[in-house]
């Protein structure tokens, strides 16, 4: 694939990552991670979206400031995954790229199942309160290894059913604490380079410009609209890193 066309289809991927993140909260390392890691490898994407992950989620951590987090649920939570952040970091330095991506790929199945398959599962706070270190673990070593715990954090913090602006303090502080931990350890593994270090402060532009505009579509287009079309997304990149992988 050409180099040009490769930086536009990342620029592409990650500014509608921006609109999904502006209107849920969530999708620009759902979406962006598995594409850049089909263009070029999961190393290069985990670095990459590093620097566009921990702004993007401290300017979310800084709009919503004045809205309370779930008390008992947060800091277990976004504690553990710091902590997890850490030794999936180290993986992704240590394991292959195909072994990485292959993973990667059947994550991203693994949360088009979930989401598909009960999209009504409700948990209650006392039992999430129980389960957040736990899984903030877990999904901080997946952050770390493939640069996505969407299959862990998101269907978890959906299922606590906590409302739109709750939700969406509650994953960002989650993100910025595994960036906390993620992007140092990137530095000292030396895969994080200096030209990726500029490329990936580069990548926030297209990040930061889809956010407003996905802001603004959450006011009149339904979450479910946004939900069906980023999982038709990344069903076929997946299928595209598998086949990749496996190849």
């Amino acid at each position: 694939m050409p180099e040009l066309t490769g930086l536009a289809l990342a620029f592409v991927c990650l500014f509608i990552g921006g609109v999904l993140k502006g209107a849920t909260g969530i999708g620009a390392p759902i979406l962006a991670v598995p594409l850049l890691s089909s263009l070029y490898g999961v190393p290069t994407a985990v670095v990459l979206f590093s620097l566009p992950n921990f702004l993007s989620n401290g300017l979310q951590l800084w709009q919503y400031r004045r809205t309370p987090a779930p008390p008992g649920l947060l800091a277990p939570f976004a504690l553990a995954g710091f902590f997890g952040a850490g030794l999936g970091t180290l993986m992704l330095v240590r394991l292959p790229s195909d072994v990485l991506q292959a993973v990667l790929a059947v994550a991203v199945f693994l949360f088009i199942l979930l989401r598909l398959a009960r999209p009504d599962w409700v948990l209650p706070m006392r039992v999430g309160r129980l389960l957040a270190a736990p899984l903030g673990f877990l999904g901080g070593v997946m952050f770390g290894a493939i640069g996505l715990s969407a299959p862990v954090s998101v269907p978890f913090l959906n299922a606590l059913r906590l409302g739109r602006d709750v939700f969406v303090v509650t994953i960002s502080a989650f993100f910025f604490a595994l960036a906390l931990m993620q992007i140092p350890m990137l530095a000292l593994g030396g895969v994080m380079t200096g030209p990726l270090a500029l490329a990936s402060l580069i990548a926030v532009v297209p990040l930061w410009l889809g956010m407003p505009v996905g802001a603004r579509l959450a006011r009149y287009v339904s979450l479910k609209v946004f939900d069906h079309v980023t999982l038709a997304i990344l069903g076929v990149i997946a299928a595209r890193m598998l086949v990749q992988a496996l190849g």
